[in-house]
Formats: C-alpha cells, structure tokens, sequence
C-alpha cells in the first residue's frame, strides 16, 4: 500500500540521510504488484528524498526478480528476507566469473558499481560463465569471501548511496533462472521504468520551487516562462510513465525494451529541463543556502547519468530503423 508506505517514511529520522534507517525501512515496505504501483510508489518517495528512491528501487527490483524467477522456473532454495539490490553492470578491467564444482557454483573475481555493498544483506548479480556473461546468481553478501569496498566515491550526489566495487573470491552462489534469461524475462524492461519514475519524482519539487518563485510580487514574465517550461515537461513525461506501465500491467511484452527506453528517454529529458530551468530561474541561492533543495539537485545529477543519453538515442534510432516497435 503506497499510502501506508509513505506514512512509515514520515516517521523514518534521517529519511535517506540515515542508509541504515532507511534501508531498514525498505525491507519492511511491501512490494506493490503491478508496474504501476511500483512507479507511483518510487516517484512518491523520490518527491520525499532521492536518495531513500535510490535505495527502495533495487530492493523492490531484486524481489521483482526473484517472483519471476519462481514462476518460469523450479522453486529457488533463496532467503528472500534482508535488505537486496541488484549488481548488473561491466566495467574495464574487472571481471566476474562462475564456475561450478562438484554442483556449487562459486563466484570469483571483482563486480563493479555495487550500489550500497556494504549495507545489503544480499545481490542479485550476474557474472561470466566461459566467455559469456549470461547468468544471474544470488549472492550472500556476508559470506566472508565477499568483500565491499568503500571507493572510489567522491561523489556530491548521492553521497552516502555508495556505489563500489565488490571482490569475491570463491563465495556460494545460487542461479537465479536459465542462461541469458535475466535480459530476456519482461521485467527487465519494467524495472527499467521503474527507475524513471524515481527520477521523475526527484524532478517535482522542483516545479513546486519554481511555482513559489512564480507567485513572489517581484516575479516578473520570465519566472513564469521557466515555470511553465518545467510544468509541461513534467506533466508530458507523467503521461508517458502511465501510458507505458498501463500497457505493461496488460502483459503486453511486444517491443517492451524500446518502450521502456523511450519512456527512460523522455523522463530524463524533462529531468533535465527541470534541473536547467531551476538554475536559470532560482539562480544559486537555493543551491548554497537551502540544504534540501542543493542536495535534491546534486542527487537527481548523479541518478539520472544511469540514462544513457545519446547513446540509448541510437540504440532507439536502431530500433526503428529496422522496422521494430511501431506507434
């Protein structure tokens, strides 16, 4: 229940200042099941902290995971209790590898951008089986095998979200799903949606500062001009995240990988309007005198880079060009 949820983040001291806090919080929070509860629930916690969104949506994603997992497949012999995130992503020069012996399978080696390692109880991660990196595992982070490192991170935004590498050398791990079927399943897509409306939600605050600079007597055309700007930005990418998650709780997974990209797309364009207009209209004030408004922005900054700019603009571009995913 969204309401619910939010009314147990009010009373959370050090709502997404406070990881440990706030992480406890999120293992207690229960996880909505369609994408479009999902989304409003993680736009509305975006709206509170980005930070705390930053911290919810992995562990509800790693859960997401896990039930589809269950119904493709055998019953996963996984604790699903503690605090979860996923591990997905490469990075040169680190590797991670399974290997199974006698039955187990084993991880080795380094995974980066492991977000908040050193706080979770457990990850879903995939790693290289041969020459292949295919295969999603559950890991538990507190096997003495696994070690979270605290850097590099000199971030500004998300400061306290640590993101940094994990080596593993030879801790258990279970397969989650067969070879290649973490990039295939449809809630691959959704959980990319899911991401877009946190940023989606870290944006509208900034609408709300804009209005209150609107309504000041010495507010001339101008503060209404980037108000509005900001106001039909975010209201068109509203309309996108409902539209995509409508037909995403349909069951519909017809072209879903570039309709999520699209979605992720025109969110964090109107992110990053919102962000532009709120400099050029608030000028730096807020960013050197109001706590919350500085981080919010230093936050929304640093989460909106997981888009891939114009690099996911060619990979649309592709898409279309071969004739897939027609309006």
């Amino acid at each position: 229940d969204v309401r619910a949820a939010l009314t147990s983040a009010d009373a959370v001291h050090g709502f997404g200042t406070d990881i440990a806090a706030t992480l406890a919080w999120a293992v207690g929070v229960a996880r909505p099941r369609s994408v479009a509860a999902t989304g409003e629930l993680l736009a509305s916690v975006a709206v509170r902290d980005v930070a705390a969104a930053r911290v919810l949506e992995p562990h509800l994603d790693a859960l997401g995971i896990l039930d589809e997992a269950a119904a493709a497949g055998p019953a996963l012999d996984i604790d699903r209790d503690g605090a979860w995130g996923v591990f997905a992503a490469e990075g040169p020069g680190m590797r991670l590898e399974a290997r199974q012996d006698a039955g187990t399978w084993r991880l080795h080696g380094t995974k980066p951008w492991c977000s908040l390692a050193a706080h979770l109880t457990h990850a879903l991660v995939t790693a290289w089986v041969d020459d292949e990196r295919r295969q999603l595992f559950a890991l538990d982070l507190r096997d003495p095998a696994v070690t979270a490192r605290s850097g590099p991170w000199h971030a500004r935004g998300l400061e306290r979200v640590v993101s940094a590498p994990i080596d593993v050398d030879g801790a258990v791990a279970v397969p989650v799903g067969e070879p290649g079927w973490y990039l295939r399943r449809p809630g691959f897509a959704h959980g990319g949606v899911g991401v877009a409306a946190c940023w989606w939600g870290g944006a509208v605050p900034l609408r709300s500062a804009l209005a209150r600079a609107a309504r000041d007597d010495r507010a001339d055309q101008l503060s209404r001009v980037h108000l509005g700007r900001v106001d039909t930005a975010l209201w068109a990418a509203r309309a996108v995240l409902v539209e995509t998650a409508t037909v995403f709780d349909t069951g519909s997974s017809a072209s879903a990988g570039l309709r999520a990209a699209r979605a992720r797309t025109v969110v964090a364009d109107a992110v990053e309007t919102a962000l532009t207009e709120a400099a050029h209209a608030l000028g730096p004030l807020p960013l050197v005198a109001d706590e919350a408004h500085a981080r919010r922005v230093a936050d929304l900054q640093v989460y909106v880079r997981q888009h891939h700019a114009e690099r996911d603009l060619a990979k649309i571009g592709g898409d279309v060009a071969a004739g897939v995913g027609g309006w």
